[in-house]
């Protein structure tokens, strides 16, 4: 049940009230999609040859498409070799493979020049570069950072250690109870002290999409640098970084349909070569004697040793399906109906607890609740003897859940995809009432 009590949200685009009847203006405006037909899961080799499964953490990882898994296996099939480290022809194919994702991927961001695109490992990774191989450039004792109560821990412990090092401050932008930071918040958190505001596009918990131009106002009006961790927002939307008015943006392919282990992260040029490198070793030199050594340019200078060289190219293989076959408006409106008729069944359980906003539009693609009385993991582990696959636990967010107040620091979360459909969540509701029965008879 979703407790509507002094609880406003007025970022949303849809009024939603909390009970949910075919009438009301939020079901008028949601978007009409017959999520009961499902052209998509056919793709999805995992999803098709397991119909008993109801999967719904792609917060947590996508599934692949068969594309994607093919674009690999070719990838080691016929061009598997080192790139950049060899002139015979197999070689020069896979450095011109991965050279063509660079681009696909700066063109897919708006990023202005595809050597700003620099490959990592994932997320955690390219937020790490920022905070230690950028911050030190511009930290001071003194110095701020600010980022939100509802960051990721990849997008809060790197700024713990970056500010810990500098002797800078660490200082926490504090949103309404709903996810809404509001004006108010951000004049009061960033200021003349603030050098770098961190923050995340979309919360893997409560959903909401924050005001990140707004924040890059902020930030550049005291001359500070903003730092976008895009790891919920480039599965779901359209993203643009210098229209955001972002300096850094990251995200993993994992949870954009690509493989596992290959992350990427943007930054302005002049940004990136002002940064220190962060790891040493094979191809991101320009030169080395017996007591010095020289960097190759950005990106090289941030992806030492051996990249993911296949996992890059199915990467590129991903996006291009997101983006070119399916589309960013067919996932928008198709996610959108997904979370409006799980947040109306919900809203009519008396033992569900809903996290965050009554409004289902503020919920891009994550419902987090808790069912009262029972642990989160006890709900996990029952929903997962009906097949239903859902996430539980701290969501690598502790700071958020204490100062929500939810208890033991842990909770319940459903995120769709596009793939889903309404078969998916009528097995999850009907697996919430099984874990209700099993504890209450």
């Amino acid at each position: 049940m979703i407790d509507t009590e002094n609880v406003t949200c007025d970022t949303c685009t849809a009024p939603g009230p909390a009970v949910f009847d075919a009438s009301d203006e939020a079901s008028r405006a949601w978007p009409r999609v017959d999520i009961e037909a499902n052209p998509y899961k056919a793709d999805f080799p995992l999803l098709a040859q397991n119909p008993q499964i109801a999967f719904l953490d792609s917060a947590a990882t996508a599934q692949r498409p068969a594309c994607v898994l093919e674009a690999q296996k070719r990838f080691y099939e016929t061009m598997n070799a080192n790139p950049l480290r060899g002139l015979y022809s197999l070689s020069v194919e896979a450095t011109e493979a991965i050279a063509g994702v660079r681009a696909q991927i700066a063109q897919l961001i708006g990023a202005e020049r595809a050597d700003e695109i620099v490959f990592t490992r994932n997320t955690s990774e390219s937020l790490n570069i920022v905070a230690q191989a950028f911050a030190p450039t511009v930290l001071e004792p003194g110095d701020e950072v600010a980022i939100t109560i509802m960051e990721h821990h990849s997008n809060l412990i790197p700024w713990q250690q970056a500010c810990r090092a500098a002797g800078a401050t660490l200082v926490y932008l504090y949103p309404t109870k709903t996810g809404r930071l509001t004006d108010e918040e951000i004049a009061a958190k960033i200021g003349p002290k603030t050098k770098i505001v961190a923050a995340t596009h979309v919360s893997n918990v409560l959903g909401v999409e924050n005001p990140v131009k707004k924040l890059a106002q902020a930030a550049h009006a005291h001359g500070a640098y903003l730092v976008v961790d895009g790891a919920q927002s480039v599965p779901h939307m359209p993203v643009n970084v210098a229209d955001l008015g972002a300096d850094f943006f990251a995200f993993s392919a994992h949870k954009a349909l690509g493989p596992m282990g290959v992350g990427v992260l943007w930054g302005k040029m002049e940004l990136l070569q002002r940064a220190r490198p962060f790891l040493t070793g094979g191809e991101m030199i320009d030169a080395v004697t017996e007591q010095d050594a020289t960097w190759a340019p950005v990106p090289e200078k941030f992806e030492a040793g051996t990249q993911d060289a296949a996992g890059i190219f199915a990467t590129g293989a991903a996006l291009d399906y997101l983006v070119n076959q399916v589309g960013y408006e067919a996932v928008s409106a198709r996610e959108a109906a997904l979370v409006h008729y799980a947040m109306a069944q919900m809203s009519q359980l008396p033992y569900v607890d809903i996290i965050g906003s009554i409004y289902w539009d503020c919920h891009h693609g994550v419902i987090s609740f808790n069912v009262r009385g029972i642990h989160p993991h006890d709900v996990a582990s029952i929903m997962d003897m009906q097949g239903v696959c859902i996430r539980a636990g701290h969501h690598c967010a502790q700071p958020l859940l204490t100062w929500l107040g939810v208890e033991n620091l842990a909770c319940c979360r459903m995120s769709v995809a596009f793939y889903n459909d309404k078969h998916d969540i009528d097995r999850f509701l009907e697996a919430l009432d099984t874990v209700w029965r099993t504890f209450n008879g």
